[in-house]
């Protein structure tokens, strides 16, 4: 099973971001560490800009390992966040 089967499999589940998010729009790191988030969806193209990245996805996403966009409910509200299954831990 790849990173995106194993990201839809747990939809609607817990994940916790291990490593740092950061936010595009001059935003950056917001200072939260082990962030946990509801996982609402997972898709294999996504067409949109995300709202932030994840530690390994910024390496990831120029060296096109496993990176995939998930919309991930943040402080109440959904983001599309590009996530690296090392940063991820599904609970």
């Amino acid at each position: 099973m790849n990173f995106l089967e194993t990201l839809r499999a747990h939809k609607g589940g817990l994940v916790r971001l291990k490593g740092e998010l950061f936010w595009y729009g001059g935003r950056g790191w917001d200072g939260v560490h082990d962030r946990i988030c509801l996982l609402m969806d997972s898709v294999l193209t996504y067409d949109g800009a995300p709202a932030a990245h994840t530690d390994r996805a910024k390496i990831a996403l120029t060296d096109a390992d496993e990176v995939e966009a998930a919309c991930l409910l943040i402080d109440g509200r959904p983001h599309w966040v590009w996530i690296a299954p090392a940063d991820v831990e599904l609970l």
